[in-house]
């Protein structure tokens, strides 16, 4: 189905479901027309399963449920809030999400669903179960027309093809595994540099015999094996010989060889490239075991034409990393990761020029418009400086001569209606492609993995090439190697990417840079590398290592305007006072513009140890698109006229940390750094065998409160001596001892500071103590709750410093930081540890722009703010951790909540239907502009 015929579709099946939706008697006709008619799918009631029963304390219906791409449906009748919650059979109140998550409990964990789709027949709310505590995507029906791609999820299975290709890949990658472990045994030097860069080598060159063996590019298939095989049958000692002897031959050109070769060698053809030059390589001898994988196994059982390089030279290279190897674990880029960066950055526009010059009638003007589009093609320059084992440069590769192949078969079928007898003969013998791989060039700091990046863009160019001849039907040459890629080994952040690329060709920057923090940072590496790139930037200590490359890049695109950039990165970039840090420099110091981002997501790799980092991608050039385009994680668009540092569709903020409060609130503090070498704090068990050994002590305990203790409800104390006497520290021996030790750990110190509060050991490092109740705010809290649970404390109770802490806080502001409308603030405006919310007095708290409600909004919130801790006390065994849970929160707990988040959006004036998170917190900026413009 075309996308015009898709377009039709959905806007005949809209008009036909408009004011119709009866929920019981439409639901089920409903959804399998929109599958059938909209999305193709020809026998949807065999896509779909309705009412399947599940087993709460009573039994219920799933209203539709997908299999093949894991979508739960929770259908309402037309005109139904499905924002709103609606009373159920046990009492308790849950929205139609709410009513879907308490189902997926359960279900088994197999059947857990990615997306849950509630609907009223008007409108579909979308929710991505990556990002549980997100707002919905909201279609509605009246724009299916328009945009119907954004239900593409409902029937997006993976394809056959693409699976095929990762599953041949992945048992290629333990092919190689396998032959490593065994040829590794047979060096004499197991953990030597030497042995360990010579068997990778050889590995590649292994690999690259098997493959050219099946594809054809020796010349015939099993040429490899049998040349193998003939000398081990002799003597399997002469294998070793044999292949040094090969490996030769492959990097001789034919005119130089001895004229004498036997012919089991001169057939092979000269290969070039350097894969095959270096002499120095060792090569350990062969026993039978190494035989048998190699031919049996590796050759003779397993097909290795139809791998995806752009999956094995990952799997491949991460096989044979010694630090992955050891960790038990690869993290690679998943093909479906590098389109989302690929597409929108360049892909989708070329697909569209070229079906474009598709749709021209006039056939002269069609083929001048092809050759055109093609050499187009073969002047793109690409750069990935962070390229690893390639591929991002081989995926782009793939699709650039898809791209080309498309324009070549249009060629010749033109040439065959003799249009302009260009094309006969395959140009008469010409090789009519044109793009190649010395068209992209990467930045890699590990040797190996170079290596494995150019034989993997080789294997594409091969794989590629053999498609153009089945279109042009004539064979093409494909040894000796005649284009290379450029890719260069060394440290992407202390090289002039100038020199690696003419910045006046260069087209496009891409890639994944290293995921790494700048607190998990090595000093003498990271640190010192980014050092040398981020001193343009003032307060720089604060960005992880992988801004070093998007300033990098900027560097670059300030010399070229026609350069684009595209990046993933962790989603600490656009979040905390990192977000201002990097984008203010370069978006208003370098007048760069970000033009498409994906919010985000969750980066899990294609492995089967799969790394899952919490992503986001963003593109930035000089040129400021025409649409800039937001894509949610679950690709969602948005187009807008501006994306801000926060990857929202609105004006830039630029957020700064704050001593003191915008608005006219009581100070938050951090809790006490005690610096005491784990000597003044105790659990309840230490402290009481403590107190049973030294019973004058005990008067000088304290409760001691952090974030894990708060929520998890866990007892932990502190001896606080600042009140003590000397002369009652001398009648106590044990906690005498105790105070040598902190003197003794603070004197150790590399922190100037530090040591000299060795002199005050009776004194917490940093002591903020509290003399009146206080609210306390954990500073770390999971990203799975839609509230971060705060709670009341008392003295003598003291914080540690991973909470916050606010004296006299009346019920008022516990309603309010309690609210929806503080929290989306928060998960705007503060950075994450990992995926947690990190929370920021200076950032989050002190620049929260506060309403101005009446004298009766105001008491609305006290009241529904009391609500909240009376249905806590209703559950005096639970933890905040237990009612907190989005699952098992109780529903008197969750209708407090309701009724208080109600309260504050209607004191800021926001509309309690139509407010979105994403709108609410565009509001809260305005505020915050309103108030910082004063």
């Amino acid at each position: 189905m075309t996308d015009k015929e898709q377009r039709q579709s959905a806007k005949k099946f809209s008009e036909y479901w408009k004011g119709r939706g009866y929920e019981k008697g439409e639901s089920q006709p409903f959804w399998l027309s929109l599958l059938r008619e909209v999305f193709g799918v020809e026998e949807p009631e065999k896509f779909i399963s309705f009412e399947d029963r599940v087993f709460l304390d009573h039994t219920s219906f799933i209203d539709g449920y997908i299999k093949d791409t894991k979508v739960l449906i929770e259908q309402k009748g037309l005109n139904k809030d499905l924002r709103a919650p609606i009373k159920q059979s046990d009492g308790s109140y849950l929205t139609p999400f709410q009513q879907a998550k308490r189902y997926v409990t359960e279900l088994p964990v197999s059947q857990h669903p990615r997306w849950i789709v509630t609907c009223n027949f008007e409108e579909f709310n979308i929710y991505d179960m990556e990002q549980p505590m997100g707002k919905p995507e909201i279609l509605l029906l009246k724009n299916l027309d328009k945009e119907y791609y954004r239900l593409q999820f409902l029937v997006d299975v993976k394809s056959d093809s693409i699976q095929k290709e990762m599953d041949i890949s992945f048992q290629a990658g333990d092919l190689v595994g396998i032959l490593y472990d065994e040829i590794l045994e047979q060096y004499k030097d197991k953990e030597s540099e030497e042995t360990l860069k010579s068997l990778n080598e050889l590995c590649v060159r292994l690999v690259f015999c098997l493959y050219a063996e099946d594809s054809g590019v020796f010349g015939k298939r099993n040429m490899f094996h049998d040349y193998l095989k003939k000398v081990a049958d002799k003597d399997i000692d002469d294998v070793r010989d044999a292949l040094v002897s090969l490996f030769k031959v492959l990097d001789t050109k034919v005119e130089d060889r001895d004229p004498y070769l036997k012919e089991d060698l001169a057939q092979f053809p000269y290969v070039n490239g350097g894969l095959f030059a270096n002499e120095d390589i060792i090569v350990p001898r062969f026993n039978e075991k190494i035989v048998d994988i190699l031919l049996n196994k590796a050759s003779l059982d397993f097909d290795w034409s139809n791998i995806s390089p752009t999956i094995f030279g990952a799997v491949f290279e991460s096989t044979l990393n010694q630090e992955t190897r050891r960790k038990g674990g690869m993290h690679y880029t998943s093909i479906e990761n590098i389109h989302k960066v690929i597409d929108p950055l360049f892909l989708d526009d070329l697909k569209e020029e070229l079906q474009s010059i598709l749709e021209l009638k006039v056939l002269k003007t069609k083929m001048a418009k092809l050759d055109a589009f093609q050499d187009k093609l073969s002047k793109l320059k690409f750069l990935d400086p962070a390229c690893g084992s390639g591929n991002f440069l081989t995926e782009t590769y793939i699709s650039l001569r898809r791209l080309e192949n498309e324009v070549i078969m249009q060629k010749v079928a033109l040439d065959r209606q003799q249009v302009t007898g260009q094309i006969q003969m395959g140009y008469a013998g010409l090789n009519p492609i044109k793009v190649s791989i010395s068209q992209f060039y990467g930045i890699e700091v590990n040797d190996f993995a170079v290596t494995v990046g150019k034989t993997a863009l080789w294997i594409a160019e091969s794989q590629m090439m053999k498609e153009t001849e089945e279109i042009i039907h004539m064979s093409l040459d494909f040894l000796p190697l005649k284009t290379n890629a450029y890719i260069t080994e060394g440290n992407a952040l202390r090289l002039d990417w100038g020199d690696i690329v003419p910045v006046s060709e260069l087209s496009y920057i891409m890639g994944n840079p290293p995921f790494v923090g700048i607190r998990h940072s090595d000093e003498k590496t990271h640190r010192n590398d980014l050092k040398q790139v981020v001193s343009v930037i003032k307060n720089s200590g604060v960005l992880d290592y992988v801004t070093g490359w998007y300033i990098k890049a900027t560097e670059l695109m300030t010399q070229n305007v026609d350069i684009e950039t595209a990046f993933v990165s962790t989603n600490s970039i656009v979040q905390g006072e990192q977000a201002c840090r990097l984008w203010k420099y370069i978006i208003d110091e370098k007048n760069m513009k970000i033009n498409f981002a994906y919010q985000t997501f969750k980066w899990s790799s294609e492995a089967r140890e799969k790394a899952v980092v919490h992503c986001v991608i963003v593109a930035f050039s000089r040129k400021k698109a025409k649409v800039c385009k937001l894509y949610s994680a679950n690709k969602m668009l948005t187009k807008c006229d501006n994306i801000n540092e926060y990857l929202l569709p609105m004006n830039n903020l630029w957020l700064s940390k704050r001593r003191n409060p915008i608005c006219d609130v009581p100070i938050m503090q951090k809790g006490c750094y005690p610096t005491d070498g784990g000597n003044y704090i105790f659990t309840k068990e230490q402290m009481i065998e403590f107190i049973g050994k030294e019973p004058k002590s005990e008067k000088y305990f304290r409760r001691w409160i952090g974030s894990e203790d708060m929520i998890n409800r866990k007892e932990r104390y502190i001896l606080f001596l600042k009140d003590c006497p000397p002369e009652e520290i001398n009648k106590m021996p044990f906690v005498k001892e105790r105070v040598k030790n902190v003197i003794e750990t603070r004197s150790k110190s590399t922190k100037e500071g530090t040591r000299k509060k060795a002199y005050t050991p009776l004194v917490l490092d940093e002591e903020r103590i509290p003399t009146t109740e206080f609210l306390v705010m954990p500073v770390v809290s999971s990203s799975n709750r839609r509230y971060i649970p705060i709670d009341y404390k008392t003295p003598p109770d003291i914080c540690y410093a991973s909470c916050f802490f606010v004296e006299n806080a009346d019920l008022y502001l516990f309603g309010i930081l309690m609210s929806n409308v503080h929290n989306a603030w928060m998960r705007l405006v503060c950075g994450r540890w990992k995926s947690d919310y990190r929370y920021s007095n200076t950032l989050a708290y002190n620049n929260f722009p506060m309403c101005n409600p009446t004298d009766e909004q105001r008491k609305e919130i006290e009241k529904t703010a009391q609500h909240i801790l009376d249905a806590r006390a209703m559950y005096p065994n639970s933890t905040l951790a237990d009612l907190y849970n989005d699952v098992t929160m109780p529903a008197e707990l969750r209708k407090a909540h309701l009724l208080n988040d109600r309260a504050v959006m209607l004191a800021y004036g926001f509309s309690i239907k139509d407010t979105t998170e994403e709108s609410c917190v565009a509001e809260l900026m305005k505020m915050y502009q309103n108030l910082t413009d004063k």
